[in-house]
């Protein structure tokens, strides 16, 4: 028989319990944002196309979606309440929040004191319409070279003409995340061939390259849209020439689009001085003139807007006979798909002002 004993077992040791996850920062909840409205008895305006987003899940999509790396500073268009802000203050250095309602936009620090007070230092709130802003509106916040970022909830009337004014003005910007009505959204990202490729297509991709990034529904706002919204990612690169002015090309895009069923030959005539100094353009920059403006890319009206500047001006001692050829393309009926947001894509075009959130 063995004297040998079993050793005792050992207490089993409890296995170790996950650490709790922190909870994420709060956001404006549809609550918030009713008693927020409710104390300054602001109710949303069509004006300024006010849609305030109410659901927090919405906000951290846009603030992921804009690859924010904690160093950057970002450019908030209509910031409303404030739903945004408090989500782009938790993943960015600073924000500059553009606001033109008065009463919105001096609620929004004291928002932010509420539920960030730690992160108040990093806001600056502006009182002012976005189509009127310049470079030097950023010289004297973060290191005044102008935010890096733009990530905004445009509103549906201004938001081509905001995107544009904000790549022209600040060069700084190397990419953005833009919420607007979803047929913008398309249109801002369609090619040369599409039924809605037009001047915003053209435009942006003068110096940005667009992509969808999704879709928003309807419920996520107060007051409920219309229609549901679109998700735009932008990132900067090089411009289309670095010989042209923009203003060259833009304007060429202008005239290429003011009638979109004729040929470029008979758009073009009018800024090239007559339908023939037109086609000697076109065939001069390598395009067909019996093509039309949709077909295009920007590659293509850069060549325009360098042949025109290239070629000799018109005699004009001697009477210019008329051109006896009507365009058998134009017509007359208005196009569904034209750009009404460009701004001098028409006369007398009035400019809304930028409001809060959409």
């Amino acid at each position: 028989m063995s004297d040998s004993k079993t050793p005792p077992s050992s207490p089993q040791q409890p296995s170790p319990q996950p650490s709790p996850q922190p909870s994420p920062p709060q956001l404006l909840s549809a609550a918030h944002v009713r008693a927020l409205a409710d104390q300054l008895g602001v109710r949303p305006t069509k004006q300024w196309g006010q849609n305030f987003v109410i659901d927090p899940n919405t906000i951290r999509r846009i603030v992921s979606l804009a690859d924010l790396d904690g160093s950057e500073h970002v450019l908030e268009v209509g910031p409303g309440l404030g739903s945004l802000t408090l989500g782009l203050l938790d993943e960015s250095a600073l924000v500059s929040a553009v606001e033109i309602d008065p009463k919105l936009a001096g609620q929004l620090a004291e928002t932010v004191q509420s539920f960030r007070p730690e992160r108040a230092g990093n806001l600056r709130v502006m009182e002012q319409d976005a189509l009127k802003l310049t470079p030097e509106s950023f010289a004297d916040f973060g290191d005044g070279q102008g935010p890096e970022v733009l990530v905004a909830n445009l509103p549906y009337n201004v938001a081509v003409p905001v995107v544009l004014h904000l790549l022209q003005i600040l060069p700084s910007l190397r990419k953005g995340l833009v919420m607007v009505q979803d047929e913008v959204a398309d249109r801002l990202c369609a090619g040369p061939g599409s039924k809605i490729y037009g001047v915003p297509s053209v435009k942006a991709a003068w110096d940005t390259s667009m992509r969808k990034a999704g879709v928003v529904g309807k419920r996520v706002f107060w007051p409920e849209p219309r229609i549901s919204s679109g998700l735009v990612r932008f990132d900067r690169r090089e411009e289309a020439s670095d010989e042209l002015s923009r203003e060259e090309v833009f304007a060429v895009i202008d005239a290429a689009f003011a009638t979109r069923r004729k040929t470029l030959r008979a758009c073009l005539a009018g800024i090239a001085g007559s339908p023939t100094r037109a086609e000697a353009v076109l065939r001069a920059a390598g395009v067909d003139p019996s093509a039309r403006g949709e077909t295009l890319d920007i590659t293509g009206f850069t060549a325009i807007a360098a042949a025109l500047r290239a070629a000799p001006a018109e005699d004009t001692t001697q009477a210019q006979p008329e051109d006896p050829t009507p365009d058998p393309t134009a017509d007359a009926t208005p196009d569904p798909t034209a750009d009404d947001d460009a701004p001098g894509s028409g006369p007398d075009r009035a400019v809304p002002h930028v409001s809060g959130e959409k």
